[in-house]
């Protein structure tokens, strides 16, 4: 009863009302916690600055806290879009993948961010969330990069890691892109306080803007 509870929460918040949704009603947005030794810790001023300038910029009405939520709870359903980042391992066990599929189906939304290292394994655990789905490039012309900030190149770089172009990869469920997975962009770190990696203010702002249009895309799609 409690799963269906949730469940009606978010249908109600994501599908009739997306644009009082998204400019009147308090919002949280949550991180998510995993399994497997690693570091889903890994940048804690990130969402708070992401959610600041959304709440500026966008006039959006996000809680200036974020929630953290195992992704086995069923509080997951309060939560329109939530965030996974890190640079180890991650384990989901079957009432995590269960959980997390009936999720996203129902119209949640999950971006993963590559804090470096992350690819290799993270995609085997999502595969077993969606077996029947794979992760394709999301073209340049995808709405994501062109919301109240236009990034006709796709991703900015904020790190070098391996000398590769940032990349984004999404899961689309019957046409609605339900997973944006950043990869060699680590927005998340360009997300965090500035002294943490003293990345230049432009860096920053653009890593902030991508994440903004994440959530404007989520909240309006």
């Amino acid at each position: 009863m409690r799963n269906k509870i949730f469940l009606i929460t978010l249908l109600l918040g994501l599908f009739f009302s997306p644009l009082c949704l998204f400019s009147q009603q308090k919002q949280t947005i949550a991180l998510l916690k995993y399994n497997g030794g690693g570091d889903w810790y890994a940048n804690p001023t990130s969402l708070t600055n992401l959610i600041n300038l959304c709440n500026k910029e966008l006039n959006t009405n996000l809680n200036p806290s974020y929630a953290t939520i195992d992704i086995g709870s069923s509080e997951i359903f309060l939560y329109p879009f939530v965030h996974l980042t890190g640079h180890g391992n991650i384990v989901l066990n079957d009432q995590e993948i269960k959980n997390l599929r009936n999720y996203l189906i129902a119209g949640g939304f999950l971006h993963i961010d590559d804090n470096y290292g992350l690819r290799k394994f993270i995609e085997p655990q999502i595969k077993k969330v969606f077996p029947e789905l794979d992760f394709v490039e999301i073209p340049f012309s995808h709405p994501i990069y062109h919301q109240k900030f236009n990034f006709p190149s796709g991703l900015p770089k904020i790190h070098e890691h391996d000398n590769k172009p940032p990349k984004g990869y999404g899961l689309f469920w019957e046409g609605r892109l339900i997973c944006f997975f950043s990869y060699e962009s680590d927005l998340g770190d360009g997300w965090e306080d500035q002294d943490v990696h003293n990345d230049s203010q432009s860096t920053r702002l653009k890593a902030l803007q991508m994440g903004a249009n994440l959530i404007q895309f989520v909240f309006m799609q």
